[in-house]
């Protein structure tokens, strides 16, 4: 799926920043005033991708907390959402 979210993605924004191994948590594109357009990804199904891999839950929060939340890399970080009801 990734060739296909960067082919769509590319038509916004050709410098949007993709995490590797969410691509199953991908939503869309989020856009901002006076910004390029980002992608946006769901926090809690990044979680169950990395409990996918042989983590706990708590390992993956952690894990996703500081390694892929934590990493800003610019303006073309992605943005990771909270849907209403989920806890954070």
């Amino acid at each position: 799926m990734k060739p296909a979210i960067r082919e769509w993605i590319t038509q916004y924004n050709e410098e949007a920043l993709m995490p590797d191994g969410f691509d199953a948590a991908f939503v869309g594109i989020a856009e901002r005033c006076g910004q390029e357009p980002v992608l946006v990804y769901d926090r809690q199904k990044c979680i169950s991708v990395l409990q996918s891999q042989d983590m706990t839950e708590e390992e993956a929060v952690e894990f996703f907390e500081y390694n892929t939340l934590g990493a800003w890399v610019g303006d073309n970080t992605p943005i990771f959402i909270t849907k209403w009801g989920e806890a954070l």
